[in-house]
């Protein structure tokens, strides 16, 4: 029998825990924002999870042949890149962490998490609607 999720719960969640991880990682970038010679941290995962998934940057299923179907997402085992710019600049009595940058990559980031979580409550909404329907 097939799941009701078919694995895209743990998906979700597994982008949700990514989304945190980044939140948490550009807050660190805030509060440093004074700290000498501290270089910003970033968390990429959008790249990684595509290729993952096996998926273009447009959503699409990308095969090298007809015949091939794209590999099952282990969620269990994709992490996010975590790096740090490469040349951050020192000047002095200047910050080292772009203060507007990131915000902005915090908003970004916010939007989107609570975009997520808006798409999971009314896939449960929906699911709830359904099973309390069926009985009548």
């Amino acid at each position: 029998m097939r799941s009701l999720f078919d694995g895209h719960i743990e998906l979700q969640e597994k982008v949700l825990d990514l989304r945190l991880q980044r939140q948490n990682l550009v807050m660190s970038n805030v509060a440093n924002v004074n700290t000498p010679q501290y270089k910003a941290k970033r968390l990429e995962f959008e790249q990684d999870l595509q290729t993952a998934l096996a998926l273009d940057m447009k959503g699409k299923v990308t095969r090298t042949n007809d015949a091939h179907m794209p590999a099952t997402f282990d969620e269990s085992t994709f992490k996010g890149t975590g790096g740090k710019e490469f040349k951050p600049r020192y000047v002095h009595g200047e910050d080292s962490v772009d203060l507007d940058k990131e915000m902005t990559v915090m908003a970004k980031n916010a939007m989107l998490y609570n975009a997520l979580t808006e798409v999971i409550s009314k896939n449960f909404t929906g699911m709830q609607k359904i099973i309390s329907e069926g009985g009548k």
